[in-house]
């Protein structure tokens, strides 16, 4: 047989292997890749967990209070220091009082942005803050002043009616000596009431006091859950549902 004839199986052989080795070793990179990417995921997360928590000494100040119910310690991060920085969705600047969660999205109620604490986020959603000044937090209740509003008030099913009241917090208003808006400055040692709408989702009021403002901006939140509304549902204005 020619030698010719015998090289160039061999060859062919030869260079299959080294393909099925280049492939296998690609394999293996892609998924030592993989494994790495997830494993620095997690660690990013503990890390940001770090970031987000309040202090030890808060936990250990504010135990009695913490051993209620529905209450809590909330760090805020500035949004304008963090967007886009962070994997927890929304940096860290935002908070769902129903899900417990700093992730942004379904239920968030409480932001800070531009020294501000904010509520109402999307869609027709709303709601209204006020400060109630230099009192204890443990003493507010649906019945306390600069409450009893807010706990009465009745959401609208409407998205008219919520459209308009999106308009009438952002303007602000008066109610018997306290002003309720969809934002206003996050002063230390000082207590608030807010009210959150969130359609399809929740309807919470809550107290929160603001323990402290920390050199990178952020905010550390006392806060407990006065009342639970039933989950708020939201009929389309007629015009626009009809071009649906």
């Amino acid at each position: 047989m020619p030698f010719r004839k015998l090289c160039v199986p061999a060859l062919t052989l030869v260079c299959l292997q080294l393909l099925c080795a280049g492939a296998r070793a690609q394999t293996n990179d892609r998924a030592q890749a993989a494994a790495e990417i997830e494993s620095l995921r997690e660690q990013i997360k503990a890390r940001e967990a770090v970031l987000l928590a309040p202090a030890p000494e808060d936990y250990e100040a504010h135990a009695a209070f913490l051993s209620q119910p529905e209450t809590g310690l909330l760090r805020l991060l500035p949004r304008e220091k963090w967007n886009s920085k962070l994997s927890t969705r929304g940096d860290g600047a935002f908070y769902s009082f129903a899900r417990k969660t700093h992730e942004y999205g379904y239920g968030t109620d409480i932001g800070l942005e531009g020294d501000k604490l904010q509520v109402g986020f999307a869609g027709a959603n709303f709601g209204f803050v006020a400060n109630l000044g230099d009192i204890p937090l443990a003493s507010v209740t649906t019945e306390s002043e600069g409450v009893k509003y807010l706990a009465a008030f009745d959401t609208p099913a409407g998205e008219p009616e919520a459209r308009e009241q999106q308009r009438r917090t952002r303007a602000g208003f008066e109610v018997d000596g306290h002003r309720y808006t969809n934002r206003l400055p996050a002063a230390a040692n000082n207590t608030y009431i807010m009210r959150s709408v969130d359609y399809q989702n929740s309807d919470t009021l809550v107290a929160f006091r603001v323990l402290r403002k920390d050199a990178d901006g952020s905010v550390v939140l006392l806060w407990k859950v006065l009342k639970k509304f039933p989950k708020p549902k939201l009929e389309m204005h007629a015009a626009a549902a009809a071009g649906q």
